[in-house]
């Protein structure tokens, strides 16, 4: 019985050693910010937002999901996916507009700490299939695709005014009630289809030879199947309660 007890114990760590690494992202991400190199500062991002992921899947599937783990993974999501993704667009494109420009960063960092209290509170009456208001590793996902599309630093005004808005609306919509899939309802423990295992192939494929324009597609794409909830059943109420523990990284 004692193996089996120190097992336990020690599955409690592997997730948070997945949000550890999620942190690390985060933290490389801001260092390559600041010295300019935006490119890999955006796969940092993309990294982190893969660990965050991973952590929970790793949690539900191990059965060791935790207070400690949820308040963990939230103050990890603020630096990889609030302060990095932040100073990222304010190094890349808004550090040479005029004052009220450059304060969009501040706001989504607000917004999304918001965001995050906000999940931590009503997580255990929420339907974990959906997220209310855009999550917010998806919005960081959103600002690393634009820079890893176009990494060199932007001096036209225009352009950064464009990036000032979209970090803005980001900003609003973490902090609204559109409802965005979580995909926590998948089965991972259920049998795999040969084709289904093909279709991840071709697509793999296509991202390796197109990696820019796949994941600017597919992040605006998550951004805006909020924002039309009655073409789906996101705009359902569902009084199921989600699962104690679950994080909001999982988008």
């Amino acid at each position: 019985m004692r193996p089996r007890i120190r097992y336990r114990r020690g599955a409690y760590l592997i997730p948070s050693l997945f949000t550890t690494g999620n942190l690390l992202c985060g933290y490389i991400a801001i260092i390559r910010g600041l010295h300019g190199d935006y490119e890999w500062a955006a796969i940092a991002i993309f990294v982190a937002a893969l660990l965050d992921r991973v952590d929970g899947w790793v949690a539900r599937l191990t059965g060791t999901t935790s207070d400690f783990g949820l308040q963990l993974d939230s103050l990890a999501d603020v630096v990889s996916f609030g302060m990095a993704p932040a100073l990222l667009a304010y190094m890349w494109a808004l550090s040479l507009l005029p004052r009220p420009w450059t304060l969009s960063p501040f706001l989504y960092l607000t917004a999304g700490a918001m965001r995050l209290a906000r999940f931590n509170v009503q997580a255990p009456a929420q339907d974990k299939r959906y997220f209310v208001g855009l999550p917010i590793p998806a919005a960081a996902c959103c600002l690393a695709a634009c820079v890893f599309y176009s990494p060199e630093r932007v001096g036209d005004p225009v352009t950064g005014g464009l990036v000032s808005l979209l970090v803005a609306i980001l900003s609003v919509l973490m902090v609204s009630k559109f409802r965005y899939r979580s995909f926590k309802d998948i089965d991972l423990r259920r049998r795999v289809t040969w084709v289904i295992v093909g279709v991840m192939a071709l697509v793999y494929f296509v991202m390796a030879g197109f990696p820019q324009q796949i994941a600017l597609g597919l992040s605006f794409l998550y951004l805006v199947s909020g924002l039309f909830p009655r073409l789906g059943r996101a705009g359902k109420h569902d009084p199921r309660p989600a699962p104690a523990g679950s994080n909001d990284a999982d988008a």
